[in-house]
């Protein structure tokens, strides 16, 4: 038994990989279903899958992201863009250009690591829940500094974890726009499954489960000036309060789950899925218990055209986020092949 917990979240995956697995469930992406990601390509076309990262614009979406800054690099005094060699060192004909950029690594496409959101949760028996990540890693001791100093970095569960895994397997495309428009719904269970039943969809061990919504064609139209109101009340999101949706997301075997929205699911209700209360109960059920990792604000539309053209659902996707040690999490950009 790990040291680090005694008791484990029930139907989690905990230990379920080694003591000290950081990757949870992108360990099922293994060579064999590799390959039958690789036999799904038969057009040889692919898609970028990634918003520009400058969507969706300011901070009006969500007010703790800020859009990405350029910022000038320096050769001494002078800035180093279009950087005339000559004018430094007679004779040399280049002329160079460099920059820092300053990124919130979840403001536009992305993953979030596994440390991205965990919960009070009694990992120790002794009947008082504390703050854990999945795994039973703890703030503090693995991930920053104690809750509310402001030391970062996480030393465990960190981005670069899951950029080790390489992020390539099957991809399972499910066209929610179609079926329910720009109108917002908390898709529930019987509500996905139906969708299912109509699309001839399956979802098996090891797939990642990819939601197109009609969310990311909104954020283009809106050219970086986007109507937070008007799109935190449009298109379809996950129901994270249904016990049976989060039950299937345990049983299907399913490695990660992407959306072309800002949270997967619908964020703070009030409901009291298993484990308590959660604004995000999606969020802790996968990242925490399960080690699935959720992508965020995907540009999937193209892509789920071209399926749709062809009555296919499944494609090859390749989506590793940047090896950037110690991040809870990183922008993509994923590749959809079909």
């Amino acid at each position: 038994m790990t040291t680090r917990w005694k008791n484990r979240p029930e139907g989690s995956t905990w230990g379920d990989w080694g003591d000290d697995d950081q990757k949870g469930r992108m360990n099922l992406l293994t060579p064999e279903r590799v390959k039958a990601a690789v036999a799904e390509v038969k057009d040889g076309r692919s898609f970028c899958l990634s918003l520009p990262l400058d969507l969706p614009g300011g901070n009006a979406v969500n007010p703790k992201r800020h859009p990405p800054q350029l910022n000038p690099v320096f050769v001494g005094d002078d800035v180093y863009f279009n950087y005339v060699w000559d004018t430094h060192k007679p004779g040399d004909m280049d002329v160079s250009c460099d920059e820092a950029i300053t990124l919130y690594s979840q403001y536009s496409t992305q993953w979030d690591s596994l440390c991205h959101v965990g919960s009070k949760f009694d990992a120790d028996g002794d009947g008082v829940p504390e703050p854990v990540y999945y795994n039973g890693f703890r703030p503090g001791e693995h991930v920053g500094g104690s809750p509310g100093d402001g030391q970062l970095g996480a030393r465990a569960l960190g981005i670069e974890n899951m950029a080790e895994t390489c992020v390539q397997g099957r991809g399972v495309m499910v066209d929610l726009h179609a079926h329910f428009g720009d109108e917002r719904v908390a898709v529930n269970y019987q509500q996905l499954m139906e969708v299912f039943e109509q699309d001839s969809i399956t979802v098996e061990e090891g797939d990642m489960l990819c939601l197109h919504t009609g969310w990311d064609d909104m954020i283009v139209s809106m050219d970086g000036d986007p109507d937070a109101e008007k799109l935190h009340n449009s298109c379809a999101v996950l129901d994270g309060y249904d016990e049976t949706l989060l039950k299937w997301i345990t049983d299907c075997g399913l490695v990660a789950i992407v959306s072309d929205n800002m949270a997967v699911e619908n964020s703070g209700g009030n409901g009291d899925p298993q484990g308590g209360r959660s604004p995000l109960p999606i969020h802790r059920h996968c990242l925490f218990r399960l080690g699935v990792h959720l992508g965020e604000l995907w540009y999937l539309s193209e892509l789920t055209s071209a399926l749709n053209s062809r009555d296919r659902s499944r494609f090859l996707l390749t989506a590793p986020p940047l090896r950037m040690p110690g991040a809870v999490g990183s922008p993509v950009t994923p590749i959809g092949t079909i």
